[in-house]
């Protein structure tokens, strides 16, 4: 699959089949997140990845959302240093994450497995359940695994009401 069909066909999976993702397809899927560019090649983040299905219950419970255990594995995306900024003015940890986990998602979908970016949860009862230290924060959860749906595409606006050329408008 190359890079653009998997952009295509990225979906939000909030249903997975009760079949475990393989293990070299998770360290590929780490992989790419691993490589992706980080602000200043910091490199200041960890994923956690959880397969343990007490465990994903309790990220689940604690996320307030019951059907991530589902998914055979959950990724944290954690941030390890909040309190850093970029010379624009942007924190460095949201945008070196979100990157991270683009790549991975994308990584998912070529490898066959479906995910959902999660960033409705609660972060001191995830943080506690996945042993996250303080001054570290979760930037997003990400199940994955074999999808039990195949959602249709979502709209998306034309491309000429979000590109501006030459100055925003």
């Amino acid at each position: 699959m190359d890079l653009y069909e998997a952009i295509r066909e990225r979906r939000s999976v909030r249903a997975y089949q009760e079949r475990p993702v393989e293990d070299e397809k998770l360290r590929r899927v780490l992989e790419a997140g691993r490589l992706s560019p980080s602000a200043r090649n910091r490199q200041e983040r960890k994923f956690v990845v959880v397969r343990d299905a007490r465990r994903r219950a309790a990220v689940a419970e604690a996320a307030g959302q019951p059907w991530l255990a589902q998914a055979p594995v959950i990724l944290a995306v954690v941030g390890t240093t909040p309190e850093a900024v970029m010379h624009c003015g942007v924190p460095t940890d949201p945008v070196d994450c979100a990157i991270a986990m683009d790549h991975m998602t994308l990584a998912a979908v070529a490898e066959g497995l479906g995910t959902c970016w999660i960033g409705h949860f609660d972060q001191d009862a995830c943080r506690r359940a996945l042993g996250v230290p303080d001054g570290a924060k979760i930037i997003e959860l990400l199940p994955m695994g074999y999808p039990a749906e195949q959602p249709p595409a979502r709209p998306r606006k034309p491309i000429e009401e979000i590109v501006c050329p030459e100055a925003f408008r």
